[in-house]
């Protein structure tokens, strides 16, 4: 009889132990960092040559079609500028080299940077305006006898990273202000993803520049929804022309996230 209960006894302490779980456990903590990401793929030329070395050329300008491809990926809203500079600044070319000792009393060496034409194959989806084409170089270079001046000028400024005010050119987005259309600011996406057919990441940009007779650049204008004109006659007075030589200027994009 007491040998049962031993045996009674042992089974309701197994029991008792099997049910009774240990439990041990760590913890990890894991950090996700979305960082801002802009980026601006461009495909052009290290040097862009307008060479006008007859008459015609001279009077019908040269235009450089897509010499420029421009792809753009970015996780925030995002605007796109296109700006030119100069190292002597105030606005004009710098001159590298004058050809025929000076070119006469007349002539001009102070170029506008603003003589340089711009055309984008695909339109600003995001400005701040419904109407107009002062918000992007979307509008088609006029011919060489009807001068627009500003219509597709460049924006400059001697201070780059300076984005264009609200009334002035962008190639994508706008300068944000309330009211605006989506925003005056393109959304987050990329060239890689987008659909077939969505230009609102590519863009390729044509370049002109049309001298005249005489050569005072006569669609030379600030870059603005009322454009002011910059032809050399404008700014330095009947008689002036441009002063043949060498001139350079830089051509910058600007990738941004909205402001």
């Amino acid at each position: 009889m007491k040998k049962i209960l031993l045996l009674v006894s042992a089974f309701g302490l197994f029991t008792l132990y099997s049910s009774a779980q240990l439990v041990d456990e760590k913890n990890v903590t894991v950090t996700m960092d979305l960082q801002p990401v802009l980026q601006l793929n461009m495909t052009t030329p290290d040097q862009i040559d307008f060479t006008f070395d007859n008459i015609q050329k001279y009077n019908a300008g040269i235009i450089k079609y897509g010499a420029t491809v421009l792809k753009v990926s970015s996780s925030v809203s995002w605007d796109l500028y296109v700006v030119g500079t100069s190292q002597v600044g105030d606005s004009i070319w710098d001159q590298q080299l004058s050809y025929s000792g000076g070119g006469g009393t007349n002539a001009i060496d102070s170029l506008p940077i603003s003589l340089l034409e711009l055309h984008q194959n695909e339109g600003n989806a995001y400005h701040v305006s419904p109407t107009g084409s002062w918000f992007d170089y979307s509008t088609a270079f006029t011919d060489a006898i009807t001068f627009t001046p500003g219509q597709n000028s460049i924006y400059y400024s001697n201070a780059p990273y300076t984005a264009p005010a609200i009334d002035q050119k962008y190639i994508q987005g706008h300068k944000g202000v309330a009211g605006a259309i989506a925003g005056g600011a393109a959304p987050g996406g990329s060239y890689l993803t987008a659909l077939p057919g969505n230009s609102d990441f590519y863009f390729t940009i044509d370049y002109r520049i049309v001298p005249g007779l005489p050569a005072i650049f006569p669609n030379a204008g600030t870059n603005a929804a009322v454009p002011v004109s910059e032809d050399l006659v404008t700014r330095r007075g009947v008689g002036s022309y441009a002063n043949p030589g060498v001139y350079t200027m830089n051509v910058k994009y600007v990738l941004l996230e909205d402001q």
